[in-house]
């Protein structure tokens, strides 16, 4: 297809109301401009208070992406070996029909079998309707294996559980009345645009702000103070903090005795880790220690409200979980649970009441429980031959919402894994990603602008609706439709794989939201308390906040959170000195928007961020290209000295697709499938590096892909 030119707005333009799909915690009300059937402008719903007529730079580009000229418009068939990209033309019924013979060969030997069928999906899209509706109906019929969505959230997710009793927190717009705000582990203003917002109001008004953070992102430029901590050392700053507030007696001792479980045990814990112990941990001093800790306790003998954001990037290490336990415990010690501007936000999301049973229909399943596969560990997954322990080998892979072999961890195995000759791969795309060119079938999907959708948030507690704004281009379908067209080829008659989209919608929440509130105005705010714990009442079994875990202790596991070191702790004297972090290009989001021409080329290219020492220790200079290397691989990037880099860290910016980059791999060529210590998840940041200058021969053809 042809790049559509968007005709200039003229007075037959209207304008529909939409949801940003994207994996953010703001979760943005749109307004798409739409003349003569085309969607000439994208902008924020200034109707909506969270999202008040802003957006990112990435989504206010939006109808770039969906009138791409390498869009996918019709269903296409490999002809080529896989991972070539060589592709025809096919009809749908032709593609339909196949993957259907293909799905019933491998479930027929036996009740079983359709274990060998996994769906591979995450947050593509974060719509509860083209998410994990009709897939999911559809997966749960044939019996396929499940698979375990860990490859963001779930340890910090499960820190959470285990020390408030839900995915709860403080409600993002008080965080403009707090005094004291640690940012912790977030790039705000690349990846929570709108929490920045509220962060500023409350700067303007005095509130003093704190980035923890190894890199010294764009966030950390605008905070009064920066704390480059070590990656995968935050528990062991939050044990010295709490040392602290102990020694010092910067607690409220009326809310630890009413509304904690476990106080004197963490108390002896956290007396172990004076400033000194943890700042040596940590890469950092004891005054900064000291003096954040003032900072923190002077809240509680103010009374003034003290909020700490958490973002998901601190959680990618081996005691991903038990640092998030140690962060989620500080407000209680201080009481500042009391004030709705005090507290902590890691997620909202276990605010919204979604009924996933009606959307994806467990009790299709009947009495088959298939095995779950961890998507963290798909590399090592597809590689494993049938076995008692394992189940039978993975023969097919539906993928849709996700890119696997650009954003999974090792990737150099997930390749391996997706060339396999008898693995039969159908992917649901926009584009001929890094995962769509090992694809046996690749089928056209919807974006947002061409489907209904319903939405929850992470960062907000706001439901939103998203109403289609245009046709679909070409030949394609939404993520729903592809999979009731499925099931009629598989010969599934239930009832419910007729639902449509609006059924869906109006399903997702019952009467639990007003549905004439979400077609009239896009968004609808969940009632909620405006302080969730000052009284305590948490939703834990004790009503406490669980600093002892009485659940994980009878898993065998400490009850009690602790810093639990890295797998690959930073040892200067290794062979691989350097710990690497990987947080997200600020003109990305995920693997999403790489191949919008206009954001790449403001990124530029795959680029590694290094100190000056390091870089002069190894006789490096800014534009060197340089091979990252450790036991798992080799990635070839572009080096860039900056003061973004703390030592003994280098930051690899993602998640650039492989075949955009230098030599066809990208950063996850060197991360692990080594889990977190709770929640199943991977650890991106916990991984050591060697890096050296690029020895290019005369003959060589290393560059910077097209």
């Amino acid at each position: 297809m042809n790049q559509i030119s968007p005709p200039v707005a003229d007075a037959a333009a209207t304008q529909v109301l939409g949801a940003c799909p994207h994996d953010c915690p703001d979760t943005c009300s749109l307004l798409t401009t739409v003349a003569h059937g085309v969607a000439i402008k994208v902008q924020g719903n200034p109707d909506h208070p969270h999202t008040d007529g802003a957006l990112c730079t990435k989504v206010s580009r939006y109808p770039e992406r969906t009138y791409h000229p390498e869009r996918i418009l019709h269903p296409l068939k490999r002809i080529g070996a896989k991972g070539s990209g060589q592709f025809q033309r096919v009809s749908w019924d032709a593609a339909l029909s196949d993957i259907a013979t293909r799905l019933k060969a491998i479930a027929a030997p036996g009740p079983d079998a359709a274990q060998a069928i996994l769906p591979y999906s995450y947050a593509g899209t974060m719509g509860l309707v083209q998410g994990d509706s009709m897939a999911m109906r559809f997966f749960h019929k044939l019996g396929a294996s499940l698979l375990d969505r860990t490859i963001c959230a779930s340890a910090g997710c499960e820190g959470l559980v285990q020390t408030l009793g839900g995915k709860l927190g403080m409600r993002v717009e008080f965080f403009a009345e707090a005094k004291l705000i640690l940012i912790w582990g977030s790039n705000s203003i690349a990846s929570n645009l709108h929490f920045w917002r509220y962060a500023q109001e409350a700067k303007r008004q005095g509130a003093k702000l704190v980035c923890i953070d190894p890199r010294k992102s764009e966030t950390a430029d605008k905070c009064h103070e920066h704390i480059a901590l070590l990656p995968g050392t935050d528990g062991a700053l939050a044990l010295a903090l709490m040392h602290e507030l102990i020694v010092n007696d910067w607690l409220d001792h009326d809310y630890l005795a009413q509304h904690t479980l476990g106080w004197d045990l963490l108390r002896q814990r956290a007396l172990q880790w004076p400033p000194e112990r943890s700042a040596q941990v940590c890469g950092i001093t004891p005054e900064q220690i000291r003096a954040l800790a003032k900072d923190y306790g002077a809240c509680a003998a103010s009374r003034e409200p003290a909020a700490i954001r958490v973002n998901y990037g601190m959680q990618r290490v081996h005691g991903g979980g038990n640092a998030v336990r140690l962060i989620a415990c500080l407000p209680a010690l201080i009481g500042a649970w009391r004030q709705r501007a005090g507290g902590v936000l890691l997620t909202s999301s276990g605010t919204f009441p979604v009924d996933r049973n009606a959307l994806q229909r467990p009790d299709l399943l009947a009495d088959r429980r298939p095995r779950t596969l961890n998507m963290s560990t798909i590399g090592d997954d597809l590689l494993l031959p049938a076995s008692a322990a394992f189940g039978p080998a993975i023969k097919a892979l539906i993928v849709y919402n996700s890119n696997p072999v650009a954003v999974a961890p090792e990737s150099g195995k997930v390749v391996q894994g997706f060339l396999r000759e008898d693995l039969f791969t159908v992917v649901l795309e926009h584009f001929q990603t890094d995962t769509a060119d090992y694809a046996d079938y690749i089928l056209p999907a919807t974006t947002q602008l061409e489907h209904w959708d319903v939405h929850s948030s992470y960062g907000h507690t706001d439901v939103l609706l998203n109403r289609p704004a245009v046709a679909p281009l070409g030949e394609a379908k939404p993520n729903t439709q592809i999979f009731r067209e499925l099931a009629q080829q598989m010969g599934y008659t239930e009832p419910s794989f007729a639902d449509d989209d609006m059924t869906l919608c109006r399903m997702a929440y019952g009467n639990a939201v007003d549905f004439e509130q979400l077609l009239a105005k896009g968004f609808a705010t969940l009632s909620t308390e405006d302080a969730p714990f000052a009284d305590g009442k948490f939703p834990t079994p004790s009503g406490k906040c669980e600093f002892f875990s009485a659940r994980l202790a009878a898993q065998g596991l400490d009850g009690l959170p602790d810093h639990v070191p890295n797998y690959e702790a930073f040892n200067s004297s290794s062979a691989y000195p350097l710990a690497m972090i990987s947080p997200p290009a600020r003109n990305f989001l995920n693997s999403t928007f790489v191949n919008v021409k206009s954001l790449r080329d403001i990124e530029g290219e795959p680029l590694l961020e290094m100190h000056a020492s390091d870089a002069a220790a190894r006789g490096l200079q800014s534009g060197d290209v340089v091979r990252v290397f450790n036991q798992r691989g080799v990635y070839r990037c572009k080096l860039k000295i900056s003061n973004r880099a703390r030592v003994g860290v280098v930051n690899g910016l993602g998640v650039w697709w492989r075949k955009l980059g230098l030599a066809g791999t990208n950063v996850n060529q060197l991360t692990s499938q080594a889990l977190t210590d709770l929640g199943r998840a991977p650890t991106f940041y916990d991984c050591l590096v060697q890096v050296e200058k690029e020895a290019v021969k005369a003959d060589a053809t290393l560059s910077l892909r097209a």
